[in-house]
Parts: C-alpha cells; structure tokens; sequence
C-alpha cells in the first residue's frame, strides 16, 4: 500500500512529460470607440432618453451592457429601470449567470450615481465603484429580467444605491448594493 503510494507522487519521466505550454494570446485591443453617430444610434437602440445623452459617456452605452441585450426604460438620478434577456446570458446549467445579475446591478449603480453629479450636484466630477454586492434568492431560466435601482444615499463624496433583480413574475431574483465614490476635480 504504501509502495502504491510513493509510486503515485514520483515525478513522470522525461519522455511522460507534457509538451511545453505555448506563448499565451496576445489581449484583444480595447473596444474602439464608436463615431459620434453610431454612439448616438447605440443610445437611441438601448433606450437612452436623448436629454441624457451627453452624460453617458464615450461609448455612450457600454460594449458589455450592449452584448447582453441590457435596455434602459427609466433613467433618473432617483430611480433607474433597465431589463435583460435570460437567453444569451445564462452558466452552464441553464440560468441567468451570477455574473449577468451583476454586470446590470452595476450598469444601474454607476450611471444612476453619474446622473446625480451631472443633474443634482452640477458638477463633472468622475464617479467610480469601491463596492458591489449581491444575494441571489432565486434562479431565472427564460424570460426577461427587470431591474431596479433607487437611492439609499446621495451625497457629495459617496453614493449607495439598491438594484433589485425580479423575474416577469414579479419574484426577487437577486438583491444588489452597490457604492459610488465622487471624485474630486484633478488639476
């Protein structure tokens, strides 16, 4: 038995090794950033509301938001509403991916914590994400996904807000939260 074992943890001999792994990939080149039209039309497509165009950013929608389906239906510093397909975005056994219910909480967090710089403070500082959680209380195989976001704080250094998932039931899918940080102006 214990021969067994010590057979076991040898190393392979040298015509047993495995060929040597080749070179990795080289990255893909960052998404190029659309022409002024196309972002437009992108934004149109996703459901922007053309008053908010200008605070969306270069691409206007995110390359990611867009290959997921992911369509805006209400856009407000106090309450966004988007919705995204289970088809196309679902794990290996056939649901909604974590991942999905992640990328659309923050999708929501981010552009609503965007809008209250732009709208409510009237500034042009930038915003960015220092958390993003979630508690995923059922699962989704088919059908549309609607999200919800609302304010749990709006202030000038920090923003909080809550992404509630629910399936076209009407059943909570997933809870998100999600933290904002407004950056100071840089000179």
């Amino acid at each position: 038995m214990d021969g067994d074992f010590i057979a076991a943890r040898t190393a392979p001999a040298a015509d047993d090794a495995p060929p040597p792994e080749s070179a990795p990939a080289p990255a893909p080149a960052p998404t190029p950033l659309p022409e002024e039209d196309e972002r437009l039309a992108l934004m149109r497509e996703a459901g922007v509301p053309e008053e908010l165009f200008a605070h969306m950013g270069p691409h206007g929608v995110s390359p990611l938001a867009r290959t997921m389906g992911l369509r805006f239906v209400e856009m407000s510093p106090e309450r966004m509403v988007a919705t995204l397909p289970v088809a196309g975005n679902e794990q290996n056994m056939g649901l909604l991916h974590g991942g999905a219910h992640m990328v659309l909480a923050e999708t929501l967090g981010s552009i609503a914590a965007i809008l209250h710089v732009r709208l409510d403070l009237q500034q042009q500082n930038a915003v960015v994400g220092t958390e993003l959680n979630a508690t995923h209380h059922r699962a989704a195989t088919a059908g549309m996904v609607t999200a919800i976001c609302t304010p749990i704080s709006r202030g000038r250094t920090l923003t909080s807000h809550e992404i509630v998932m629910r399936d076209e039931r009407g059943r909570r899918l997933s809870t998100a939260r999600m933290t904002n940080m407004i950056l100071a102006p840089r000179d």
